[in-house]
């Protein structure tokens, strides 16, 4: 028997799935949003995308820029009871209302 593999994208086989009719890579304007420090952002990840990813636990929070690294962003997310420190891509990062 195999073993079963431990990668990050592991048990995500309808999770990180799309629509029928949003296949495909998303929209360019997505990759050139831009965060303002203490703004807060949603991690919604795009399974297009694998780059910058954050890890699945991550998906549907709200955190505070706190910085940049290069492209991406360092986000400030409480994940059971501590507060961790993520760094996002844009792609995955949606304004929050």
């Amino acid at each position: 028997m195999a073993k079963a593999s431990r990668g990050r994208r592991r048990r995500t086989r309808n999770v990180m799935q799309k629509r029928a009719r949003e296949r495909g890579l998303s929209t360019i304007t997505r990759t050139f949003q831009k965060f303002d420090l203490g703004e807060k952002a949603n991690v919604s990840l795009d399974p297009s995308i694998h780059k910058g990813q954050p890890h699945m636990r991550f998906h549907g929070r709200t955190g505070e820029v706190v910085g940049m690294q290069g492209n991406a962003y360092m986000l400030e997310v409480r994940d059971g009871g501590k507060t961790k420190q993520i760094i996002v891509k844009p792609e995955h990062l949606r304004k929050a209302a």
